[in-house]
Protein backbone atom coordinates (compact mmCIF):
# COMPACT_ATOMS: atom_id res chain seq x y z
CA UNK A 1 0.00 0.00 0.00
CA UNK A 2 3.01 2.58 1.19
CA UNK A 3 4.16 1.77 -2.41
CA UNK A 4 1.20 2.95 -4.19
CA UNK A 5 0.39 5.69 -2.67
CA UNK A 6 3.85 6.72 -3.32
CA UNK A 7 4.02 6.59 -6.77
CA UNK A 8 0.97 9.14 -7.47
CA UNK A 9 2.90 11.47 -5.50
CA UNK A 10 6.30 11.32 -7.05
CA UNK A 11 4.59 11.64 -10.16
CA UNK A 12 3.19 14.75 -9.49
CA UNK A 13 6.74 15.81 -8.17
CA UNK A 14 7.98 15.26 -11.52
CA UNK A 15 5.41 16.83 -13.58
CA UNK A 16 5.38 20.14 -11.32
CA UNK A 17 9.11 20.30 -11.27
CA UNK A 18 8.86 19.83 -15.27
CA UNK A 19 6.66 22.52 -15.28
CA UNK A 20 9.07 24.77 -12.82
CA UNK A 21 11.90 23.75 -15.19
CA UNK A 22 9.97 24.87 -18.76
CA UNK A 23 8.48 27.91 -16.61
CA UNK A 24 12.50 29.14 -15.78
CA UNK A 25 13.15 28.49 -19.39
CA UNK A 26 10.96 30.35 -21.08
CA UNK A 27 11.61 32.96 -18.60
CA UNK A 28 15.62 33.54 -19.30
CA UNK A 29 14.81 32.88 -22.93
CA UNK A 30 12.26 36.40 -22.41
CA UNK A 31 15.26 38.04 -20.05
CA UNK A 32 18.15 37.10 -21.56
CA UNK A 33 18.11 40.30 -24.22
CA UNK A 34 17.94 42.43 -21.54
CA UNK A 35 20.28 40.59 -19.52
CA UNK A 36 22.50 40.47 -22.54
CA UNK A 37 22.34 44.43 -22.97
CA UNK A 38 23.04 44.73 -19.26
CA UNK A 39 26.39 42.88 -19.29
CA UNK A 40 27.27 45.09 -22.32
CA UNK A 41 26.83 48.45 -20.85
CA UNK A 42 29.69 47.36 -18.15
CA UNK A 43 31.99 45.75 -20.80
CA UNK A 44 34.94 48.29 -22.16
CA UNK A 45 34.07 49.28 -25.55
CA UNK A 46 37.16 46.92 -26.81
CA UNK A 47 35.74 43.75 -25.28
CA UNK A 48 32.18 44.32 -27.61
CA UNK A 49 32.59 42.41 -30.27
CA UNK A 50 34.96 39.70 -29.48
CA UNK A 51 34.78 36.37 -31.55
CA UNK A 52 34.99 34.25 -27.96
CA UNK A 53 31.52 34.28 -26.35
CA UNK A 54 32.36 34.92 -22.74
CA UNK A 55 29.02 35.61 -20.24
CA UNK A 56 31.37 37.76 -17.95
CA UNK A 57 33.99 39.72 -18.57
CA UNK A 58 36.10 42.44 -17.08
CA UNK A 59 33.46 45.08 -15.53
CA UNK A 60 33.59 48.91 -15.78
CA UNK A 61 31.57 52.34 -14.92
CA UNK A 62 33.29 53.95 -17.80
CA UNK A 63 30.45 53.67 -20.18
CA UNK A 64 28.15 55.25 -17.49
CA UNK A 65 30.29 58.24 -16.44
CA UNK A 66 30.67 59.15 -20.09
CA UNK A 67 27.22 58.84 -20.63
CA UNK A 68 25.83 61.13 -17.72
CA UNK A 69 28.66 63.28 -17.38
CA UNK A 70 30.09 63.61 -21.03
CA UNK A 71 26.45 63.58 -22.96
CA UNK A 72 23.09 65.46 -22.74
CA UNK A 73 21.66 62.33 -22.07
CA UNK A 74 20.63 63.28 -18.19
CA UNK A 75 18.75 66.78 -20.06
CA UNK A 76 17.19 64.15 -22.04
CA UNK A 77 15.92 62.00 -18.77
CA UNK A 78 14.53 65.12 -17.51
CA UNK A 79 12.50 65.86 -20.59
CA UNK A 80 10.98 62.82 -20.78
CA UNK A 81 10.20 62.67 -17.14
CA UNK A 82 8.80 65.87 -16.96
CA UNK A 83 6.28 65.64 -20.74
CA UNK A 84 5.74 61.75 -19.72
CA UNK A 85 4.39 62.67 -15.48
CA UNK A 86 2.76 66.14 -17.02
CA UNK A 87 1.08 64.13 -19.76
CA UNK A 88 0.48 61.09 -17.39
CA UNK A 89 -1.75 62.95 -14.77
CA UNK A 90 -3.57 65.23 -17.22
CA UNK A 91 -4.44 62.16 -18.92
CA UNK A 92 -5.96 60.25 -15.68
CA UNK A 93 -7.60 63.80 -14.72
CA UNK A 94 -9.73 63.90 -17.40
CA UNK A 95 -10.45 60.14 -18.50
CA UNK A 96 -11.98 59.87 -15.03
CA UNK A 97 -13.80 62.87 -15.36
CA UNK A 98 -15.03 61.85 -18.85
CA UNK A 99 -15.98 58.59 -17.86
CA UNK A 100 -17.75 59.24 -14.26
CA UNK A 101 -19.74 61.74 -17.24
CA UNK A 102 -20.44 58.68 -19.59
CA UNK A 103 -21.08 56.17 -16.64
CA UNK A 104 -23.85 58.18 -14.54
CA UNK A 105 -25.51 60.34 -17.17
CA UNK A 106 -26.59 57.47 -19.28
CA UNK A 107 -29.68 59.05 -20.67
CA UNK A 108 -28.55 62.29 -22.56
CA UNK A 109 -29.25 62.69 -26.12
CA UNK A 110 -25.40 62.34 -27.93
CA UNK A 111 -24.04 59.54 -25.34
CA UNK A 112 -23.76 56.81 -27.71
CA UNK A 113 -22.29 58.67 -30.43
CA UNK A 114 -19.61 60.49 -28.16
CA UNK A 115 -19.02 57.20 -26.75
CA UNK A 116 -18.42 55.71 -30.65
CA UNK A 117 -16.30 58.54 -31.49
CA UNK A 118 -13.88 58.19 -28.95
CA UNK A 119 -13.67 54.40 -29.46
CA UNK A 120 -13.44 55.28 -33.25
CA UNK A 121 -10.48 57.30 -32.37
CA UNK A 122 -8.69 53.98 -31.88
CA UNK A 123 -8.96 52.60 -35.21
CA UNK A 124 -6.90 54.92 -36.67
CA UNK A 125 -2.91 55.45 -36.18
CA UNK A 126 -1.80 58.26 -34.75
CA UNK A 127 0.91 58.64 -37.59
CA UNK A 128 -1.71 60.34 -39.76
CA UNK A 129 -1.77 62.82 -36.98
CA UNK A 130 1.79 64.08 -37.36
CA UNK A 131 1.11 66.52 -40.34
CA UNK A 132 -1.72 68.54 -39.01
CA UNK A 133 -0.63 68.62 -35.57
CA UNK A 134 2.99 70.11 -36.78
CA UNK A 135 0.49 72.79 -38.63
CA UNK A 136 -1.24 73.67 -36.03
CA UNK A 137 1.53 73.53 -33.28
CA UNK A 138 3.04 75.64 -35.47
CA UNK A 139 0.62 78.74 -36.24
CA UNK A 140 0.14 78.53 -32.29
CA UNK A 141 4.12 79.21 -31.59
CA UNK A 142 4.77 75.81 -29.91
CA UNK A 143 6.58 74.55 -31.88
CA UNK A 144 9.68 73.24 -29.84
CA UNK A 145 7.77 73.53 -27.25
CA UNK A 146 7.09 70.99 -24.51
CA UNK A 147 4.03 71.62 -24.37
CA UNK A 148 3.09 70.30 -27.88
CA UNK A 149 4.02 67.25 -26.45
CA UNK A 150 2.21 67.21 -23.41
CA UNK A 151 -1.03 67.89 -25.47
CA UNK A 152 -0.24 65.19 -27.87
CA UNK A 153 0.47 62.55 -25.67
CA UNK A 154 -2.58 63.51 -23.49
CA UNK A 155 -4.93 63.02 -26.30
CA UNK A 156 -3.16 59.89 -27.47
CA UNK A 157 -4.04 58.46 -24.26
CA UNK A 158 -7.39 59.50 -23.26
CA UNK A 159 -9.78 57.43 -25.79
CA UNK A 160 -8.30 54.16 -24.31
CA UNK A 161 -8.03 55.46 -20.78
CA UNK A 162 -11.39 56.81 -21.13
CA UNK A 163 -13.03 52.98 -22.40
CA UNK A 164 -11.06 50.89 -19.40
CA UNK A 165 -12.30 53.11 -16.94
CA UNK A 166 -15.81 53.62 -17.91
CA UNK A 167 -15.92 49.65 -17.79
CA UNK A 168 -14.53 50.33 -14.08
CA UNK A 169 -16.57 52.97 -13.36
CA UNK A 170 -19.82 50.87 -14.46
CA UNK A 171 -19.43 48.26 -11.67
CA UNK A 172 -19.26 50.77 -8.62
CA UNK A 173 -22.78 51.19 -7.55
CA UNK A 174 -24.36 54.49 -7.77
CA UNK A 175 -25.63 54.53 -4.09
CA UNK A 176 -22.14 55.54 -3.06
CA UNK A 177 -22.61 59.09 -5.29
CA UNK A 178 -26.02 59.37 -3.69
CA UNK A 179 -24.81 59.22 -0.59
CA UNK A 180 -22.41 61.71 -1.00
CA UNK A 181 -24.58 64.44 -2.54
CA UNK A 182 -27.25 64.03 0.49
CA UNK A 183 -23.81 64.93 2.45
CA UNK A 184 -23.74 67.90 0.39
CA UNK A 185 -20.81 66.88 -2.15
CA UNK A 186 -20.38 68.34 -5.38
CA UNK A 187 -19.51 66.27 -8.38
CA UNK A 188 -16.03 66.92 -8.59
CA UNK A 189 -16.14 66.15 -5.05
CA UNK A 190 -17.46 62.75 -5.29
CA UNK A 191 -15.48 61.75 -8.25
CA UNK A 192 -11.96 62.55 -6.31
CA UNK A 193 -12.79 62.03 -2.75
CA UNK A 194 -15.16 58.80 -3.31
CA UNK A 195 -14.76 57.09 -6.73
CA UNK A 196 -11.26 57.37 -6.82
CA UNK A 197 -10.41 55.28 -4.11
CA UNK A 198 -12.36 52.86 -4.94
CA UNK A 199 -11.48 52.75 -8.77
CA UNK A 200 -7.37 53.62 -7.62
CA UNK A 201 -6.75 50.03 -9.64
CA UNK A 202 -8.13 51.27 -12.80
CA UNK A 203 -7.02 54.69 -12.13
CA UNK A 204 -2.91 52.80 -11.96
CA UNK A 205 -3.91 50.80 -14.94
CA UNK A 206 -4.83 53.53 -17.02
CA UNK A 207 -1.65 55.79 -15.50
CA UNK A 208 0.92 53.27 -16.41
CA UNK A 209 -0.25 52.97 -19.88
CA UNK A 210 -0.35 56.49 -20.14
CA UNK A 211 3.57 57.09 -18.72
CA UNK A 212 4.79 54.11 -20.59
CA UNK A 213 3.01 55.36 -24.10
CA UNK A 214 4.46 59.00 -23.41
CA UNK A 215 8.15 57.64 -22.16
CA UNK A 216 8.50 55.47 -25.22
CA UNK A 217 6.93 57.85 -27.71
CA UNK A 218 9.19 58.27 -30.98
CA UNK A 219 7.64 60.35 -33.84
CA UNK A 220 6.25 63.19 -32.43
CA UNK A 221 8.74 64.05 -30.25
CA UNK A 222 11.53 64.02 -33.14
CA UNK A 223 9.06 66.21 -35.37
CA UNK A 224 7.82 69.00 -32.73
CA UNK A 225 11.67 69.17 -30.67
CA UNK A 226 14.09 70.10 -33.08
CA UNK A 227 16.60 72.06 -30.82
CA UNK A 228 18.74 69.02 -29.09
CA UNK A 229 17.86 70.49 -25.61
CA UNK A 230 14.54 69.85 -26.03
CA UNK A 231 14.68 66.08 -27.12
CA UNK A 232 13.30 63.42 -25.35
CA UNK A 233 15.22 59.54 -24.22
CA UNK A 234 13.96 58.21 -27.39
CA UNK A 235 15.52 60.11 -29.84
CA UNK A 236 18.46 60.71 -28.00
CA UNK A 237 18.89 57.60 -27.71
CA UNK A 238 18.77 57.38 -31.55
CA UNK A 239 21.02 60.29 -31.82
CA UNK A 240 24.31 57.14 -30.76
CA UNK A 241 23.65 55.60 -34.10
CA UNK A 242 25.68 57.45 -36.58
CA UNK A 243 25.95 57.48 -40.27
CA UNK A 244 28.70 55.60 -40.02
CA UNK A 245 30.04 54.61 -36.91
CA UNK A 246 27.81 53.41 -34.08
CA UNK A 247 28.47 53.78 -29.96
CA UNK A 248 27.02 50.89 -28.94
CA UNK A 249 28.71 50.83 -25.33
CA UNK A 250 26.94 54.30 -25.03
CA UNK A 251 23.55 52.69 -26.53
CA UNK A 252 23.23 49.71 -24.81
CA UNK A 253 24.21 51.88 -21.01
CA UNK A 254 21.49 54.52 -22.27
CA UNK A 255 19.30 51.52 -23.09
CA UNK A 256 19.63 50.54 -19.18
CA UNK A 257 19.41 53.74 -18.12
CA UNK A 258 15.83 54.39 -20.14
CA UNK A 259 14.35 51.31 -18.95
CA UNK A 260 14.87 51.51 -15.83
CA UNK A 261 12.04 54.46 -15.16
CA UNK A 262 9.24 51.93 -16.51
CA UNK A 263 10.43 48.90 -14.53
CA UNK A 264 10.44 50.26 -11.24
CA UNK A 265 7.10 52.15 -11.68
CA UNK A 266 5.93 49.17 -12.98
CA UNK A 267 7.49 47.19 -10.38
CA UNK A 268 5.97 49.51 -7.64
CA UNK A 269 2.29 50.26 -9.07
CA UNK A 270 1.79 46.36 -9.60
CA UNK A 271 2.21 45.92 -5.64
CA UNK A 272 0.16 48.41 -5.02
CA UNK A 273 -2.53 47.29 -7.44
CA UNK A 274 -2.39 43.86 -6.15
CA UNK A 275 -2.89 45.01 -2.89
CA UNK A 276 -5.84 46.86 -3.67
CA UNK A 277 -7.81 44.48 -5.56
CA UNK A 278 -7.18 42.07 -2.58
CA UNK A 279 -8.54 44.30 -0.51
CA UNK A 280 -11.51 45.07 -2.62
CA UNK A 281 -12.32 41.08 -3.19
CA UNK A 282 -12.00 41.07 1.10
CA UNK A 283 -14.88 43.83 1.12
CA UNK A 284 -16.92 42.42 -1.47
Amino acid sequence: MATLSTRPSRLQFARDLATVCFGLFILLLLAFPFIWVVLISFRPDREIFTRTFRLITSVTLDNYYALLENSPFPNYLMNSAIVSSISTVAAVIISLVAAYGFSRNRNFKGRGVLLMLVICTQLFPFVILITPLYSLFLHLGLIDNPVSLVISYTAMNLPFAIYLLLGYLDTIPQDLDEAAKLDGASTLQIIFKVILPIAWPGVVTVAVNAFVSAWDEFLFALTLMTSDEKKTVPVGLAGFFGEYTTQWNLVMTASVITTLPTLILFMFLQRKLVSDLAAGAVKL
